[in-house]
């Protein structure tokens, strides 16, 4: 195993000064290679150091401007500082440089998502879900934009599957009430409302449909 190896082992392992030291070892020893400053980049994130990050994958995208996970990182920074329109080109960079991977794909969608683009976002998360089918995040949120999309039952059914993959998921629950008043069945609503409400208690949403529903089939 080389420094580079064991520093990303340490890292792994929230040993952030001992992967500090091999990091900086290896980027002393290897100047001009750019994966010691994307890992030492990754490790800068974790600490929540984002402007000095962002300098790391810099320098690696300066030294290969091919470097997909450069890219990835610094969309990463951009997006952890609410600067989504930067953060959506990086993303978009990382995939054009080769990054096929899940996380970009979602990423990306929800730069969209951020800036009120739904109907932009919808293929980047349709091709997350693709590429990581198990990923309750993903599911969750892609079935969210379905829904702002207006693509009702491609909704109801990915709720549906988050709730396979997480039988106690309340968003998924109250989501699925959502889409049941949008079909007007009120009992189906409640029904859901309250499964909600079982798995987290201070849902507030899923509280304020419940009395919603009981006050309309009380004739209050």
């Amino acid at each position: 195993m080389n420094k580079l190896e064991k520093a990303i082992e340490h890292m792994q392992n929230q040993k952030f000064e001992e992967a500090t030291k091999l990091f900086t070892e290896s980027i002393e020893e290897n100047p001009k290679e750019p994966v010691g400053y994307i890992n030492f980049g990754n490790l800068l994130m974790h600490l929540n150091e984002l402007e000095r990050a962002e300098r790391f994958y810099n320098k690696a995208i300066e030294l290969d401007d091919t470097a997909a996970t450069a890219y990835y990182g610094l969309g990463t920074v951009y997006y952890e500082q609410e600067n989504y329109t930067k953060a959506q080109n990086e993303f978009l960079q990382a995939i054009e440089k080769g990054l096929d991977q899940a996380d970009a794909y979602f990423m990306l969608g929800m730069t969209f998502v951020h800036q009120e683009y739904v109907k932009l976002a919808l293929p980047y998360l349709l091709r997350a879900v693709e590429l990581d089918p198990n990923d309750v995040d993903i599911q969750f949120q892609y079935g969210l934009c379905l829904a702002q999309n207006g693509q009702i039952e491609g909704a109801e059914e990915t709720m549906k599957t988050v709730l396979q993959l997480e039988e106690n998921h309340s968003d998924a629950y109250y989501n699925l009430g959502v889409v049941a008043l949008h079909k007007e069945d009120a009992a189906l609503a409640l029904d859901y409302f309250n499964k909600a409400l079982e798995c987290n208690e201070e849902h507030m949403l899923a509280a304020h449909g419940k009395a919603q529903i009981e006050q309309a089939l009380n004739g209050e």
